[in-house]
């Protein structure tokens, strides 16, 4: 599934970093904390590898 936004790819990036153990999991904070706890590492590697091109700094509501 790709990323909707820049800051869901950057989420899923720390996310991925922690779950392959390259940070602390204990340094998550927010949405990439959820993430990590709830995808599998090939969920995360395919947002995190979403291209940024067009993409908005973040998700709108609608």
């Amino acid at each position: 599934m790709p990323a909707k936004s820049k800051s869901q790819q950057k989420a899923a990036g720390a996310a991925l970093a922690a779950k392959r153990g390259d940070i602390k999991k204990s340094e998550l904070k927010g949405a990439s904390k959820s993430m990590e706890k709830s995808m599998t590492e090939k969920e995360l590697h395919d947002m995190a590898s979403t291209k940024r091109k067009g993409k908005p700094e973040h998700k709108s509501d609608s």
